[in-house]
């Protein structure tokens, strides 16, 4: 393993080894073989680390620098390698192996998982999963602050991603805004250079505060132990900076900012009320107080509270006489981490799902099944379950009075509803990834309406086979039961229609319906006339077939006319 060199003078470029060429006869021998002046956006043309072209350098820190790579025909990676001034550094290799031994252990899309790595090598390097997306801290100061209404789904991706690192028995140390890529609009975790493992031994390190001032939780600044509560604490003042552009705890003097962490004295105006009152208690400097991850991301699902006129103001932690220490530092012994598997209702998913939005990450089969969201009043689904058996009926009788033409109908109805549901999700996945609309999600689908038509064409026709088999099935027992033609065709279109909604692919079908009939539902009148309009169409169309008998247009007869039953099957009756 090694950075390839070429003839010529060696230097090292941000870790890594780099050769030179050789000087020209005549010139002199005595130039700097590093990097000019001032800091370099890249490193050298063809410069490798184990077989990694380094591309550009797109991250540093205190232990190293992170340049995005990539191995002939392979994926880019993020390659964290080692400083000039530490490689020798024997501690620091064993922080860089424990790094590695930790991320190791994770694996979550809301974590940058380790894909390779080097620690005792000559030029010791870490390469984790590529996220092409901006830092959350260049993310709110390009776009802003996260919308009020994507703020909750924000905090419950990180607070997942970070529940899984806990499940691991590792504690991040270093949450904050530039530790937090935006992939879309979902949070990636990044940069464990602070990580430990819950049963590492504790080390000291005098005189270096290894974290990030207005993020490090309060206990941390005391000298104390890390414990998930930490990471708690700097999870809440990402999501509080996520969602007001600021630092929680202000701008600054270090010293200045850590007292007030250390008091609780922070700044979450412009937040939503519920939000503000989770992150209230997750900000509290008695890391006891706080509480779980799991129990404040479950809080953020639960429906906000009616306001009140009452304005609740934050209290200031009691002053003391306390005198924050210049340098504060730890790594901890954490406590055993044994959280249940989290689950977690969206109070926002029965309405994506009517329109065929699907949740990647919630799909994952590494979360475990999601919970329904809370079910509507029991009225309103009485309402629309009697709208809906309604509609049935009306399209059963329509079937027995028009067979031919009701059938075509409502297979094309049904066509354009699974399109249209299509359609929805797709538009609704790109504006999960991209977190926002844009002028042109029009004409995009427009332009891809004729695709979404022909891809629901084999859903559609397995669809409507399901559901002619079950009306195949309803004729033969209206044979049985001598039920007569007018009947046994009305029967047929009942359960024609049962098969369309619950069959496979029905749900392309039940979302759509669903966000029609539901607004008829929501009040008792409005429900009570389109029922009786419904209900008047189904009894007109029972008429139609008493009186004169099925419409068999466009054909003249049905298709077994002049076929007996008893001749085919004797002795069935």
């Amino acid at each position: 393993m090694g950075s390839r060199l070429g003839a010529g003078r060696a230097g090292t470029f941000d870790g890594v080894t780099t050769a030179s060429p050789a000087p020209a006869p005549g010139q002199p021998t005595g130039q700097p073989t590093g990097p000019p002046t001032g800091q370099p956006t890249g490193p050298p043309p063809g410069l490798t680390v184990d077989g990694y072209r380094l591309l550009t350098r797109i991250g540093e820190g205190g232990m190293g620098v992170v340049h995005l790579a990539q191995r002939p025909g392979g994926a880019r990676v993020a390659l964290k390698v080692l400083r000039p001034h530490i490689v020798g550094d024997e501690e620091a290799r064993q922080r860089l192996s424990r790094e590695v031994g930790s991320l190791s252990r994770i694996r979550h899309v809301g974590v940058a998982e380790i894909v390779d790595s080097d620690p005792w090598g000559d030029v010791p390097y870490v390469a984790t999963r590529y996220v092409p997306g901006l830092s959350l801290h260049d993310h709110v100061r390009e776009e802003g602050p996260i919308p009020a209404g994507d703020l909750v789904w924000f905090a419950t991706r990180l607070g997942e991603a970070l529940m899984a690192v806990h499940a691991q028995g590792v504690l991040h140390r270093d949450v904050k805004p530039s530790n937090v890529l935006m992939e879309g609009r979902a949070p990636i975790l990044i940069d464990f250079g602070l990580a430990r493992v819950a049963d590492d031994p504790k080390l000291t390190h005098t005189g270096w505060l290894l974290g990030t001032p207005g993020f490090l939780a309060p206990e941390i600044l005391h000298g104390d132990d890390a414990t998930t509560a930490s990471d708690v604490h700097a999870w809440a003042a990402t999501v509080a900076f996520a969602g007001t552009g600021r630092a929680p705890f202000g701008r600054g003097p270090s010293m200045a900012i850590m007292d007030r962490v250390r008091r609780g004295e922070h700044d979450l105006s412009g937040l939503p009320q519920h939000v503000r009152s989770v992150l209230v208690g997750a900000l509290h400097p008695d890391p006891r107080q706080r509480p779980s991850l799991l129990e404040a991301v479950r809080r953020l699902q639960e429906p906000p509270p009616v306001p009140t006129a009452r304005r609740t103001v934050d209290k200031p932690f009691e002053d003391d006489f306390f005198t924050t220490p210049l340098a504060l530092a730890s790594s901890a012994r954490a406590h055993d981490v044994t959280h249940p598997e989290p689950t977690y209702v969206d109070p926002t998913l029965n309405e994506r799902a009517d329109s065929g939005w699907h949740d990647p990450w919630a799909m994952d089969p590494r979360f475990g099944p999601t919970p329904p969201a809370p079910k509507p009043p029991l009225g309103v689904r009485l309402r629309t379950s009697g709208l809906l058996v309604a509609t049935g009926l009306a399209m059963g009788g329509a079937i027995g009075a028009y067979p031919y033409l009701a059938t075509f109908l409502v297979v094309i109805v049904v066509w354009l509803l699974r399109s249209g549901s299509l359609a929805a999700s797709a538009a609704s996945n790109r504006r999960m990834l991209r977190g926002r609309s844009s002028w042109y999600d029009g004409p995009q689908l427009l332009l891809a309406t004729p695709w979404h038509l022909v891809q629901s064409v084999p859903g559609t026709l397995m669809l409507a086979l399901w559901g002619l088999g079950l009306a195949t099935a309803a004729a033969l027992l209206g044979y049985a039961f001598a039920l007569g033609v007018p009947w046994t065709l009305a029967f047929c279109g009942v359960t024609f229609m049962v098969g369309l909604w619950l069959g496979p692919g029905g749900s392309r079908v039940r979302g759509p319906v669903r966000r029609v009939v539901r607004p008829l539902t929501a009040r008792p009148a409005l429900w009570l006339v389109t029922t009786a309009l419904v209900l008047a169409s189904a009894s007109l169309a029972g008429w139609s077939v008493d009186t004169r008998g099925p419409d068999w247009a466009p054909a003249d007869d049905h298709l077994l006319a002049g076929f007996s039953l008893d001749s085919f099957l004797p002795g069935l009756r």
